[in-house]
């Protein structure tokens, strides 16, 4: 029944036909040879040359230029890649990629004591990046997880060396002693901490209100002080005017003629009485002869 089939496509192909597979196969001049009971064999030559064409595709890898890649080597450190096209050995190798940009970082709220047993609370930003690929791969376990935990630990700690006057006032110099603490300890990690930064310091109610109080009387401090060193300039401005006047008797008339100037051009109900300079003396002369006995 399947001759005259056959026959016919002998007849459009021009091929040969023989037993091989099974049933019946076509003889084409090419490496593939095709069977008609449905299953298809090939040379056994292509089958190895594309699994290594897939292999070898399988192990291309791209980096970025802010990344850089572990390769391991059966579980061990073999080298680091740097960014552009590479090639890793499939199968025998992997990778691991690190960010090496600079990673901002919220430390959580922390309530602790300062010196002087003062609670706060306080938040906290943290700026740090990896150096070290290798160090941030093969010595720590989630080295981001570690650099906030020891952020936590040290800021905690570090806010307990310091009074709260100086964790107020001194906030630059604090969070980089504390940036310098955690530096210490994650350095063996790989990771460089650039900056720590104090983002809000909550006291409780009852310190702000003596803190309040406190800054108002410093500023009434400061206005009296202000005020007396007016005055202590003003009677010394005084005296030296005093002593000008009273080298010229003449400079007296002159004052006093102004001062009733200034008076009169005030337009104002004042009455000035002016009295002669010399029943001033006499008066004066009169009251020194009255008290000799």
């Amino acid at each position: 029944m399947l001759r005259p089939g056959i026959n016919a496509i002998r007849e459009m192909t021009g091929q040969s036909f023989a037993s091989g597979c099974g049933l019946w196969s076509v003889e084409i001049p090419s490496p593939i040879r095709v069977c008609f009971f449905g299953g298809a064999s090939m040379d056994l030559s292509v089958i190895i040359l594309v699994i290594i064409v897939l292999l070898g595709l399988s192990g291309v890898r791209i980096a970025n230029q802010y990344e850089r890649a572990v390769v391991l080597r059966l579980g061990r450190y073999q080298a680091i890649r740097e960014p552009g096209l590479y090639w890793i050995a499939p199968v025998l190798e992997r990778q691991v990629t690190v960010d090496m940009r600079t990673v901002t970082t919220a430390v959580e709220r922390q309530e602790t004591i300062t010196k002087d047993n003062v609670p706060v609370k306080i938040n906290a930003v943290v700026w740090y990046r990896i150096f070290d690929p290798k160090k941030a791969i093969l010595e720590v376990k989630s080295v981001d997880n570690a650099v906030i935990q020891v952020a936590l630990t040290t800021l905690r700690t570090g806010i307990g060396q310091y009074t709260l006057d100086d964790v107020l006032k001194e906030q630059e110099t604090v969070s980089t002693t504390i940036g310098q603490k955690i530096d210490l300890v994650t350095e063996p990690w790989g990771v460089k901490v650039e900056r720590v930064e104090m983002k809000n310091v909550e006291i409780p109610e009852s310190m702000q209100r003596a803190i309040a109080q406190e800054a108002e009387a410093l500023r009434e401090k400061r206005a009296r002080l202000i005020k007396a060193q007016a005055e202590l300039e003003a009677a010394e401005q005084l005296r030296r005017a005093s002593e000008i006047i009273m080298q010229n008797p003449a400079g007296l008339e002159l004052r006093r003629m102004q001062m009733i100037t200034e008076v009169d051009a005030e337009q104002n109900t004042m009455t000035i009485v002016v009295m002669p300079s010399e029943f001033v003396a006499m008066a004066r002369s009169i009251a020194e002869m009255a008290k000799r006995p």
